[in-house]
């Protein structure tokens, strides 16, 4: 992973624009009423944020338009990859997690790669809204941001999507599986 936040060629951003611009065209039930063109030049205004959807989707998340928040102006992006992003799982919750384990460690955290990509994890609410556009983690599951009082007490939580219901979930923060990794947003 590139943690140096450095800005992609030109090369890389026209590709990935474009990579953005087809799933963006081919799922337009996630974003009904905006208009491409303007997400663009937010893009194009904003090489930080293009890197940071650069690394979403090097590590599988298929990140795409699923809002636009009125006061801020921002669109708002969320990993929509069907199953939790290949390239973020087998992790434990946080760096306190993570610390806490004495063998087996992962190689990381979700709190930690979020960090390092530039984005969060998503909320119950945020994690229910995707649920709507399709049915996500069928096979898999994903961390979900923690509220504290659950985190201070040593878990946290996840969620997946079985017998046609989104089910929410608790673990041991410092517990990781291959089937689970996590899921994020990014305001752009």
């Amino acid at each position: 992973m590139n943690n140096n936040k450095s800005e992609l060629s030109s090369v890389q951003r026209e590709e990935l624009i474009g990579v953005l611009k087809a799933r963006f065209e081919k799922n337009m039930n996630r974003h009904k009423n905006i208009e491409w063109p303007k997400i663009q030049a937010k893009l194009e205004a904003s090489p930080e944020k293009l890197w940071t959807l650069d690394e979403m989707e090097i590590t599988g998340g298929e990140p795409d338009v699923i809002g636009y928040d009125e006061k801020t102006g921002e669109y708002i992006f969320y990993d929509c990859s069907a199953e939790s992003p290949r390239g973020r799982r087998s992790v434990c919750y946080d760096h306190e997690a993570l610390e806490a384990r004495k063998e087996h460690k992962p190689a990381n955290s979700a709190k930690g790669m979020a960090a390092d990509m530039g984005i969060e994890l998503l909320t119950e609410e945020q994690y229910r809204k995707l649920q709507q556009f399709g049915k996500f983690d069928t096979k898999t599951s994903s961390w979900l941001e923690t509220p504290a009082d659950i985190r201070k007490l040593g878990g946290a939580v996840f969620g997946d999507y079985r017998y046609g219901t989104v089910f929410l979930y608790h673990n041991g923060a410092e517990s990781y599986y291959a089937a689970r990794g996590f899921r994020g947003s990014l305001r752009v």
